[in-house]
């Protein structure tokens, strides 16, 4: 099982631990993992508001990279999952842009025909290496973990065939073979605000605010993301949100493939255990005592 691996911009600084976890537990569950060469940033929010074509064609041109390997894409980001999808499905369906598409590949000396498949990690870990696999790679159980699943807006939306828009259920059903206990979640795809906090910074924390509140009320010590972004954002600025309204939280946010590698037993530097803000010494102590 092999993929070509397109990481993009946040995986490659602010969420290097991202990375770094996701290729650590993909070459513990047997999954080949080639990273796109002379990739570029998708274009994600910010590319459409300026050119619409460049919001195709940058993302396009990282298909047709793709493409040239012979495999299907594993893409981690969210925004960057959204957004080669986006590209994808306009190539598709919409003969005008696909012509322009096709013409500004030429122009670069590349080709595109949409024949690869784009597939969030989570989907190839739940979907493709399947549940009874994962639990055979269970060594440290997290028996009594008490975490809230948090997708996003960006992961099911819009519709695919991988997750229902509104409830999905994949990362829940991950954290259970793990060991973990999942609390209910209303707010699991409700967005984080995004990039908004360089724009409209108030509304942000009023979002996080909210996001934070139900998983302390329903008493998470963790919440378990899929997305560079909204990491960033519930992590980076829990201080903010602290001081902007009183609380005082103290919540990790961790990605899915750290907690993965957690539960298989795999060193903490590999899972970039240190990196994340608010600590995640107190959780995981009971797994790797005082090397966290």
């Amino acid at each position: 099982m092999n993929y070509a691996y397109y990481p993009g911009c946040s995986l490659h600084a602010t969420a290097r631990e991202y990375d770094e976890s996701t290729r650590a537990v993909f070459e513990n569950l047997g999954i080949g993992l080639r990273e796109i060469e002379d990739w570029n940033c998708c274009g994600a929010t910010a590319l459409p508001s300026t050119s619409y074509l460049f919001s195709l064609v940058v993302p396009s041109r990282n298909l047709a990279l793709a493409e040239e390997t012979g495999q299907d894409v594993a893409v981690a980001c969210n925004s960057c999952f959204v957004t080669l999808r986006r590209a994808k499905s306009v190539y598709e369906e919409n003969p005008l842009w696909r012509a322009k598409i096709q013409e500004a590949m030429g122009a670069i000396g590349r080709s595109f025909a949409a024949r690869v498949q784009i597939r969030h990690v989570l989907d190839i870990v739940v979907n493709d290496v399947g549940l009874d696999r994962i639990a055979e790679t269970v060594r440290r159980p997290l028996r009594g973990l008490k975490v809230v699943p948090y997708y996003g807006c960006q992961i099911a939306r819009p519709k695919n065939e991988f997750a229902h828009p509104e409830l999905p259920t994949e990362m829940d059903r991950l954290l259970e073979v793990l060991g973990a206990k999942v609390l209910r979640y209303d707010h699991k795809t409700k967005c984080c605000g995004g990039a908004l906090m360089t724009t409209k910074p108030d509304a942000v924390l009023e979002l996080e605010k909210e996001l934070l509140g139900e998983a302390d009320l329903r008493g998470a010590e963790a919440m378990v993301v899929s997305c560079p972004l909204c990491q960033f954002n519930l992590d980076a600025y829990q201080d903010k949100v602290n001081k902007r309204f009183q609380t005082n939280y103290n919540i990790p946010v961790i990605y899915f493939t750290q907690l993965l590698g957690v539960a298989q037993g795999l060193a903490p530097k590999k899972l970039g255990l240190k990196r994340n803000l608010v600590p995640l010494r107190g959780l995981l102590h009971k797994y790797y005592g005082e090397v966290i």
